[in-house]
């Protein structure tokens, strides 16, 4: 069961990155709605990620 989640999540980030690829050369509409959903998606999951590294730094400096 968890093997076939997560082999539709991995369609739909094949298919997502497809989109995305597809509409920056002028694809058809639906093309570039689902890119703006992905791209969105990204940025969202992007920028929950910093907050949560932020959290656990919070002398906002890095580790290097």
């Amino acid at each position: 069961m968890i093997a076939a989640v997560l082999l539709v999540l991995l369609a739909l980030l094949v298919g997502g990155c497809a989109c995305v690829f597809w509409a920056e050369r002028g694809g058809p509409r639906w093309a570039r709605v689902v890119a703006t959903v992905t791209l969105s998606a990204s940025d969202l999951l992007r920028s929950s990620g910093k907050k949560r590294r932020w959290g656990q730094n919070p002398s906002g400096q890095d580790d290097d």
